[in-house]
């Protein structure tokens, strides 16, 4: 028969696992947001995942996501926005930073991590 202090490390141990797999899934589905996004704009400096973007205003032209950190630099191009209004997933990883470059007249939304 397992002792009171074996039923609590286990019980631990699963409280630790869930906290440990609720951050995971926060990571990969966004646990912060940019709105309304009308112009070029740095989003986040440094490591982090696009989870989705929304497409508020189509406008006239596709816009790009940048792992970038000047708002003025082209950086690599890790995802083209398309001018359709609609919630796009994206889940891509950056290392740099988020750069997210509406095309124009687009207005989008962001959530990353």
């Amino acid at each position: 028969m397992a002792s009171l202090g074996d039923i609590f490390t286990t019980a631990k141990n699963i409280v630790t696992a869930i906290n440990g797999w609720s951050q995971t899934t926060l990571q990969v589905e966004g646990n912060a947001s940019a709105t309304e996004i009308a112009a070029a704009a740095v989003v986040k400096i440094g490591e982090g995942r696009i989870a989705r973007v929304s497409v508020i205003v189509g406008g006239s032209a596709v816009g790009y996501i940048h792992d970038a950190i000047l708002s003025t630099a082209s950086g690599p191009r890790v995802y083209t926005i398309p001018n359709t209004v609609g919630v796009y997933e994206v889940n891509m990883p950056v290392s740099s930073g988020i750069v997210v470059a509406p095309g124009t007249g687009q207005t989008v939304s962001i959530s990353y991590s």
